[in-house]
């Protein structure tokens, strides 16, 4: 389903953080969001998933404004990987936090149907969680909880998810493979990724955010330039596909500052 976010205007404490944000993601496309800390990625998110009401403009989900939807409704389009987003775990295993994720679709009695216990089965298998379903979430390590609420969000079954930084703190493999089971879900995803690399590896588009507008989107290549790696992100690199048809980022040895014709003069020296 298309996510369509239009001239978002928010402010908190009197203070404006977004200012006319424009995005959209067509059904299936993975979009990232990235940015210097405190350019507003995660404000954004709030908005998207409808914990914080913006000022002005729309967050569509489909064809339908995501505020003027019931809450239930709204939760069952979406579905919101945070981080440290589980609340009070204590005693659940982790086929009991998957479950918490067919919340929305409940009725008034709130009991699991056959739907539901598929929906979660499934989840837990995509998901690879399988062998833990029994184990107390609170004994799992950091890439197995976040395999966990991966599979919570897809018990959804949602037709958007939403991700802040779901591979933080993983090492590199963990990142890998909750990267590979994003892209095998097919479903429309907006992600913030602090991770240059691990965006320009995952995401169809990016979404470059600074001081709270847009500074450019498109796909990787065009908006991963030396030009906006060095103005917003304050590095010199540049950005090849490789033959494998993986998207890299080559850091330069220099920092920012340095004076690279002086240096080439004084070698020349």
């Amino acid at each position: 389903m298309k996510l369509t976010v239009d001239q978002l205007h928010i402010i908190l404490d009197r203070t404006p953080i977004l200012h006319g944000v424009s995005l959209a993601a067509g059904k299936g496309d993975i979009v990232g969001l990235v940015g210097p800390n405190g350019s507003g990625k995660s404000t954004l998110l709030r908005a998207v998933y409808r914990s914080l009401r913006p000022a002005g403009g729309a967050v569509r989900v489909g064809d339908d404004d995501v505020w003027a939807l019931s809450a239930r409704a709204a939760a069952r389009r979406t579905a919101a990987v945070l981080q440290d987003s589980t609340g009070n775990t204590t005693g659940l295993s982790a086929a009991e936090i998957v479950t918490l994720g067919r919340t929305p679709h409940h009725g008034l009695l709130g009991r699991d149907g056959v739907d539901d216990r598929r929906a979660v089965a499934d989840a837990i298998d995509r998901c690879g969680v399988r062998p833990l379903a029994e184990r107390d979430y609170a004994s799992l390590s950091g890439g197995e909880r976040q395999r966990v609420l991966l599979a919570r969000a897809l018990a959804q079954r949602p037709r958007l998810l939403v991700l802040d930084e779901l591979t933080n703190h993983l090492d590199i493999r963990a990142r890998f493979e909750l990267l590979d089971l994003i892209r095998a879900t097919g479903t429309t995803t907006l992600a913030v990724l602090h991770d240059l690399d691990l965006a320009a590896r995952l995401c169809d588009h990016l979404v470059v955010l600074h001081e709270g507008t847009v500074v450019t989107a498109g796909p990787v290549l065009d908006v991963l330039t030396p030009g906006t790696l060095r103005e917003v992100f304050g590095v010199r690199a540049r950005t090849d596909r490789h033959a494998d048809g993986v998207v890299r980022i080559t850091y330069a040895a220099q920092p920012l500052d340095f004076d690279l014709d002086r240096a080439a003069g004084a070698a020349d020296r």
